[in-house]
């Protein structure tokens, strides 16, 4: 599954907020772009709504829905972890709570990659440790943790920390094939805008993207920051989505090519929606927009998806979503059903009841669902 974060009106009340940008993803075949589905967001501040649409609770704490997803289909790749985020510099608002596993065993947790220098620090050892010294020293240190750990059954954790010693050794060995994308054709590369000043970083997450689903990999998680632009936003927002679009369109493209699109989950939302005013709040001008929690869009491709669609819309000017409305815990419903899961039998034990990612329940999507 590939969880796109960005923040992207494409449409609201009819009208395109950027008529003048050629959007590739728009573009998508209707037989492969998924559906649209406006949602109703409760929470009007960044890190709550990032909490929220992420964790299905606005106060943080819970399990990530990577972590969901992981604790109920497992690993493909014992060398690899099963949910891996891919960053930018900066963290998005809420930091790393947004990957969290929750009151779910650590090793749930997200693994995210550095945007600049080597995705992961230390994934080669020093020059003068070689294969056999690291193995005997983790052998040893294994040895020490279990002992530990007979004497603190209690403590997950350390559990956890050990099988992240063996993951990381594993790693060592696929990791560094995975993240060097040269051996990509140039084809494929100018595809996902590789190479390109305006889509090269977003472009590389999204080709690096595919190539960890390629292996395995259960749950990716791309972010895209920036979009929180309370004015100017056609020179803000525009220039964000054109560094975007090629990418993600390319991502869609070259699954659909490789045959991997029916078997992939693609999601792409942000926490919020943007309001349709005209900056005129609190007695002062802000030549920009606020976020609206009352109307946001999102849209879904391949993995069982009924593409073609488009379910609910908006009123006549973009501030509220009509006619077919869903909260936050209807769409984390059907993204469990999508992947052959059932929110109310994935459930964990903690704190004297059974937890689910929707946290009391939700309604499948129907008409989302081919």
């Amino acid at each position: 599954m590939l969880f796109v974060s960005g923040e992207l009106n494409l449409e609201m009340g009819g009208l395109p907020i950027f008529p003048e940008i050629n959007m590739e993803v728009a573009l998508q075949p209707r037989h492969v772009m998924g559906s649209v589905a406006p949602a109703h967001q409760p929470s009007r501040d960044p890190p709550t709504a990032m909490y929220h649409i992420n964790t299905g609770n606005k106060f943080g704490g819970d399990p990530a829905m990577g972590s969901w997803v992981t604790y109920g289909l497992g690993t493909e790749n014992e060398n690899l972890p099963a949910f891996i985020v891919l960053l930018e510099v900066a963290y998005p608002q809420g930091g790393a709570a947004n990957w969290s596993n929750g009151f779910l065993p650590a090793h749930y947790q997200g693994t995210p990659l550095r945007s600049t220098g080597s995705p992961i620090l230390d994934i080669h050892p020093p020059p003068h440790i070689n294969r056999k010294h690291q193995k005997d020293s983790l052998s040893l240190l294994k040895e020490f943790n279990k002992s530990h750990a007979r004497q603190h059954p209690q403590h997950n954790e350390l559990s956890a920390r050990m099988a992240s010693y063996e993951l990381a050794f594993r790693m060592q060995m696929e990791v560094p094939d995975i993240i060097d994308i040269d051996g990509e054709s140039e084809k494929v590369k100018a595809l996902y805008g590789v190479g390109e000043e305006t889509t090269d970083a977003f472009g590389r997450k999204c080709l690096l993207a595919r190539r960890l689903v390629e292996r395995g990999v259960r749950f990716v998680q791309i972010y895209s920051g920036g979009w929180d632009s309370h004015d100017y936003l056609a020179r803000a927002h525009g220039s964000l989505i054109r560094s975007i679009d090629k990418p993600i369109a390319g991502l869609i493209t070259d699954l659909k090519q490789r045959g991997m699109l029916e078997e992939t989950l693609i999601i792409w939302c942000g926490e919020f929606g943007r309001s349709p005013d005209n900056g005129l709040r609190g007695g002062g001008v802000a030549y920009g927009r606020d976020h609206n929690p009352t109307a946001m869009p999102m849209w879904f491709a391949g993995g069982g998806v009924n593409a073609g669609h488009v379910i609910g819309a908006t009123d006549e000017i973009g501030e509220k979503a009509v006619g077919v409305v869903h909260p936050i815990q209807d769409v984390h419903v059907t993204i469990l059903r999508l992947l052959g899961l059932d929110d109310n039998k994935l459930t964990y034990f903690y704190a004297g009841r059974y937890m689910q990612l929707s946290q009391t329940g939700g309604s499948v999507i129907e008409e989302l669902i081919r």
